[in-house]
């Protein structure tokens, strides 16, 4: 049972919220508190605080202080929204990190399941690893998106913890990693030899001034994603400064808010996480008010999620075929949004679980370069992952 992991909201936390405003979130939301925890019939989005910090490395204390960014996400007016939304409380550290990461794990299977789609606030981005392995249960290939500057590969022999947990999901088994992608990834904080592996393994990697230049370009690689994973330390720390991660460069706030919107947007995004708040340095609850704004802005996405994502049926898109150096380019365009797929052809003998990674979502520039006899660099990358 859930309940045996989860803390119900401290008491303070749910009087504030009966004297909230009828259209707030607060006033709203389904909640743990000591009568237990709420149905769960009907709900789809279910908040989890993840009280264990202690693989963030060199971010000291984080994993405490939620009921900050509670208050200020409780605060915020509901969106023309009708959808439920459920905070089931605090997971509780276990006695061993990988007990919590067992516990976030069992309770991720349970609403995944439900078709509820968990966001978890921590601790360190090790948690990403717990949500990750949540998926051994659901049988199926996913992609990972993480918005974070560096991308955590850390020593492939090292024990996982913040700066390592990539490689223990690209290495660990069973895998279930069909594609990683990196958002605003700076140079500087990353070697050659990395950089060099995201093209060796076929993986995204978008640098953070290309992303700032159009954030749009964020917006394929999310409708792709299963698991959305967002690191603080990602945006500048005169943004976000409850991190001691976080660096001056970064995104700035309402960036961040762009993307996770998008994230929400995405029809298969199934689980989303924010990571490395540390309560102690948050100067005047800045960080705590920027998340809980994030979080707004990734359920307003589920709010309006349009369903077009042509899984079985391809009748209600446009079709556009474009040949490029021999090869015949099967491009897709919903109707209903606008948005764009590309064909990637099966080779014989793929895995049956890669089905789902078959078509893949893409942009209108890049039929505008298939057009112009350029092949796009993610049809290419995933055509070598399904051979």
């Amino acid at each position: 049972m859930i309940e045996d992991f989860l803390s119900p909201i401290d008491n303070s936390v749910v009087d504030f919220s009966k004297e909230l405003a009828e259209t707030s979130i607060g006033y709203n939301i389904l909640k743990h508190d000591s009568s237990g925890l709420p149905s769960l019939e009907g709900v789809k989005l279910a908040l989890i605080f993840v009280r264990d910090g202690r693989s963030a490395v060199g971010n000291n204390e984080t994993g405490y202080g939620f009921d900050t960014i509670r208050r200020y996400f409780y605060k915020l007016f509901m969106g023309s929204w009708d959808i439920k939304i459920a905070d089931l409380g605090d997971l509780n550290p276990g006695f061993e990190v990988a007990d919590t990461y067992s516990a976030l794990k069992e309770v991720s299977v349970l609403l995944i399941k439900k078709h509820i789609i968990p966001i978890v606030i921590g601790g360190g981005q090790d948690l990403t690893y717990a949500l990750y392995r949540a998926y051994d249960n659901l049988e199926q290939t996913v992609n990972l998106v993480s918005v974070d500057s560096r991308f955590d590969l850390g020593s492939v022999d090292g024990k996982l913890d913040s700066n390592s947990y990539l490689s223990h999901i690209i290495l660990g088994q069973p895998n279930n990693l069909f594609n990683y992608s990196n958002i605003g990834y700076q140079t500087y904080f990353n070697s050659q030899e990395e950089i060099d592996l995201m093209d060796q393994l076929y993986f995204d990697a978008m640098r953070l001034g290309n992303v700032s230049k159009d954030i749009t370009m964020v917006e394929p690689i999310l409708r792709d994603a299963d698991i959305v994973s967002v690191d603080l330390g990602s945006i500048r720390r005169s943004d976000a400064p409850a991190n001691r991660n976080a660096s001056p460069n970064g995104f700035y706030g309402e960036e961040l808010c762009a993307i996770t919107r998008y994230a929400g947007i995405s029809d298969k995004v199934s689980s989303f996480g924010i990571y490395e708040y540390n309560a102690v340095i948050d100067s005047e609850g800045q960080t705590a008010h920027l998340i809980a704004q994030m979080m707004w802005y990734f359920i307003e996405g589920v709010a309006f999620r349009s369903d077009d994502y042509p899984f079985c049926s391809k009748d209600d898109y446009y079709k556009y075929i474009v040949l490029v150096e021999g090869e015949e380019l099967y491009f897709y365009k919903s109707n209903k949004t606008d948005r764009w797929w590309l064909d990637v052809p099966f080779p014989d003998g793929t895995n049956e679980n890669y089905t789902r990674h078959a078509l893949i979502p893409c942009s209108y520039e890049d039929y505008l370069k298939a057009a112009d006899q350029e092949i796009p660099d993610r049809w290419w990358k995933a055509y070598r992952k399904l051979l």
